[in-house]
């Protein structure tokens, strides 16, 4: 049976932000913990490995485009093991009041696409957005 793929293309805004300051909360293991609330680990270099969610997600950093571009091999902890890794891609655009997300993920298991695309949203974008609300609230007082 030939293995079967789905992709997910979805653009976020997130404001109040730079690009800089978006691409450096995917890639700083730190911050990446602070904002999901799960532990990352990394070293934000092309080639290196990283980890997310507590080692639910695993991968591999293939290109970077200071402050606007992230390319990563990755996969959870879910995906068959026939299962090549996938392909993420993120870009970051400066636009008025914030920051534009176009995150297009590849090579996902047909079979999970939907559980991912909900996914992406209240794991990523969702608590993206409230840490950088809280940042910039903190930084008005």
């Amino acid at each position: 049976m030939p293995l079967r793929f789905g992709r997910i293309r979805q653009t976020q805004f997130i404001p109040h932000t730079k690009p800089k300051q978006i691409y450096r909360a995917f890639l700083n293991a730190k911050t990446h913990t602070a904002f999901t609330g799960s532990k990352a680990t990394g070293a934000g270099r092309v080639g290196s490995k990283f980890t997310a969610w507590d080692g639910y997600i695993t991968g591999k950093i293939l290109k970077l485009k200071n402050g606007k571009k992230i390319v990563q091999e990755w996969r959870t902890s879910e995906f068959p093991s026939k299962y090549p890794a996938s392909r993420l891609e993120l870009n970051f655009r400066a636009k008025e009041g914030g920051t534009e997300i176009v995150m297009i993920h590849s090579r996902v298991p047909a079979s999970q696409t939907a559980n991912y695309r909900e996914g992406w949203v209240s794991s990523y974008w969702d608590p993206l957005r409230e840490y950088f609300a809280k940042k910039q609230k903190g930084e008005r007082n």
